[in-house]
């Protein structure tokens, strides 16, 4: 995703639209430093920039910077070269993580998973109406980076790519646009769900499974493997959030990779 630097920092630096604010704020800067999409050490904006890129008042962006600065997540210097600095810490990210997951309720995930799912789903569609052969390329370069990658934040990276380069094949700046947004907000939530590797195959077989729809300009069968996906981690992160017996490492839902489910009771939006 960093081959669109200035594209992705505009999706970081958007308006937040909720009226948890303060929450809002430290969510979006707390993802985009775990996701990588803010570097160890770069500079924030001004304090009077940042909240208007945000839409946000400056005392919302002042308790949201000391709620980071709280997490270890931002450093505040004063004086001449002064201001906000990204500070990535030590310790282990998947503890940083779990904690904002518990920030978000189920029913916000499985708003998310609807949104998101929308979005790739409606991308692979246009995609396999639209793309050449060529178009491909960077959704199988991805395809292979993931097959290779061995730590979760390059597959969460990756995975994240994965999806926006679908939306970009699409040929639709708005839907590539969302789905960068959407990376902002669930990406770095993905290293939680990414670190086993018989599920890295399971992903990867269902990546694979997209680009050869897209190939063959099924456009149904794309949208619904690309739905499939999204769900289907989803599903998993759900399933951390709510701190099941089985957690993250439970069954999967019994799906085949053109998009059948057979009933479950893992299935998002039945209470799971």
């Amino acid at each position: 995703m960093n081959r669109d630097k200035p594209g992705i920092r505009r999706a970081v630096f958007t308006p937040v639209d909720t009226l948890a604010r303060v929450d809002a704020v430290v969510r979006r800067l707390g993802d985009a430093i775990d996701l990588g999409l803010l570097a160890d050490g770069e500079q924030l904006p001004g304090e009077t920039e940042l909240a208007a890129q945000l839409g946000v008042s400056t005392v919302t962006l002042r308790e949201a910077l000391m709620s980071l600065r709280q997490q270890g997540l931002v450093t505040t210097r004063r004086g001449r070269g002064g201001g906000s600095f990204v500070t990535v810490p030590d310790g282990p990210a998947e503890d940083r993580l779990r904690a904002r997951l518990s920030d978000w309720s189920t029913e916000e995930l499985r708003d998310l998973s609807d949104h998101w799912a929308a979005v790739s789903g409606a991308a692979a569609r246009l995609a396999a109406q639209r793309t050449e052969p060529e178009d491909l390329e960077p959704l199988n370069r991805s395809l292979e980076e993931l097959t290779r990658a061995e730590d979760t934040a390059a597959r969460s990276r990756i995975y994240g790519r994965f999806h926006v380069e679908l939306a970009a094949a699409a040929q639709s700046a708005r839907l590539t646009r969302a789905e960068v947004t959407l990376q902002t907000e669930v990406g770095a939530l993905m290293r939680l769900v990414l670190g086993e590797d018989e599920y890295l195959g399971d992903v990867l077989d269902r990546h694979r499974a997209v680009i050869s729809a897209v190939h063959d300009g099924e456009e149904n069968r794309a949208r619904d493997l690309a739905e499939q996906c999204v769900r289907t981690s989803m599903t998993r992160l759900i399933e951390l959030r709510l701190g099941s017996a089985h957690g993250a490492r439970g069954p999967r839902p019994k799906e085949d990779l053109h998009g059948e489910r057979a009933p479950s009771r893992n299935r998002l939006g039945d209470g799971s």
